[in-house]
């Protein structure tokens, strides 16, 4: 039996997408986003968001997604303000620098979860010095932070608050907004307008895609030099209704919101069992991701009785942060299996 709590990005895929992916196969479509699967997926989008103008680009990994996202938000010479771990600082390879042609991005102190206070702290920080600093031309949030913990609604409502004081955009990083609505019992929708984005990445592959992220933008003003971008970074996909088929098929029914219930619910029960078992979970909220503090030979121990997770290195006594996710496939008997190993290794 696997007992990898590595990532969700190595789940299999539900079968309703790979039904979605063989019901497209057939006979020849228009090309480059051009076929009637990818304008359905759009004017699904424009539903969910009530966002009449939005304007919706598929792509095939999160890091274009985010990166291409903020290239509209951001010019070469503004910055880009995101908590000190997001996925778009730490993950993307300096990906949001590459395709904003030079923008950088400025560091939000304090950990993964941005307060008001310390938004403004930053924004006052980097100042307004006109054409002698980087102007000061967006906001980044990640819900589920990169370190498992949840925004609630009114905190991202405080956030949202202050960006539009000091007339900033907002990207939302949706990479696991699945999981973050379903843990917040809300709609993408609600999520969005709390924050007051203007562009949001609906994540489509961790939670159970093959390769389909959704850049949602809610002004279609943007749309013409989002195209450009899109062509220009590598990013048209020639044959874009089969990632279509996933994403339409993630939002039929709401499949999206099952398959992130299922992640959250056995994360939910992995937490419980960890802490009777006397071990701490750094995270304060969770949805489908929990960091641990174990000693690294205790980490060592899981994983030389499989388990696949990440940890930080140390010496064999030395206490270090481990991340173990869930995804929708994650079964009751893995979850049994990583608690057995776990007390094993204790």
């Amino acid at each position: 039996m696997s007992l990898s709590f590595a990532s969700d990005n190595c789940a299999p895929v539900p079968q309703q997408i790979l039904d979605a992916v063989a019901r497209v196969n057939s006979g020849a479509m228009p090309s480059y986003g051009s076929d009637p699967e990818t304008a359905a997926v759009e004017a699904r989008f424009r539903e969910i968001f009530d966002w009449p103008e939005a304007r919706v680009f598929l792509v095939a990994s999160g890091t274009a997604a985010n990166a291409l996202a903020l290239s509209v938000l951001c010019p070469p010479y503004g910055t880009v303000f995101c908590s000190e771990v997001a996925h778009v600082h730490e993950d993307e390879c300096n990906a949001p620098e590459f395709y904003t042609g030079g923008a950088r991005l400025t560091l939000v102190r304090g950990g993964d979860v941005m307060t008001p206070e310390a938004l403004r702290t930053a924004l006052a920080a980097e100042g307004n010095r006109g054409v002698h600093g980087p102007k000061r031309a967006a906001v980044s949030v990640t819900n589920v932070t990169e370190m498992g913990n949840v925004y609630k609604l009114d905190e991202l409502s405080a956030l949202g608050a202050v960006a539009r004081e000091h007339g900033l955009p907002v990207h939302l990083d949706g990479a696991r907004l699945p999981m973050a609505c379903e843990k917040l019992a809300c709609t993408p929708k609600a999520m969005a307008e709390a924050l007051g984005a203007e562009v949001v990445v609906f994540g489509g592959t961790k939670v159970g895609a093959m390769d389909v992220e959704a850049i949602v933008l809610r002004d279609g003003a943007r749309a013409d030099e989002m195209h450009y971008r899109i062509k220009r970074g590598g990013h048209l996909n020639s044959k874009g209704r089969y990632m279509a088929a996933q994403m339409a098929a993630l939002l039929e029914d709401d499949l999206w919101h099952d398959l992130a219930a299922r992640a959250n619910a056995r994360c939910g029960i992995l937490r419980a069992r960890i802490e009777d078992l006397g071990v701490e979970v750094i995270n304060a909220s969770h949805a489908n991701m929990l960091f641990i503090r174990l000693p690294v030979r205790v980490h060592e121990a899981l994983k030389a009785r499989g388990v696949v997770h990440f940890f930080d290195s140390g010496a064999p006594e030395d206490v270090v942060a481990g991340r173990l996710v869930c995804d929708w496939s994650t079964s009751e008997d893995q979850v049994a299996g990583f608690l057995d190993a776990l007390r094993m290794a204790l």
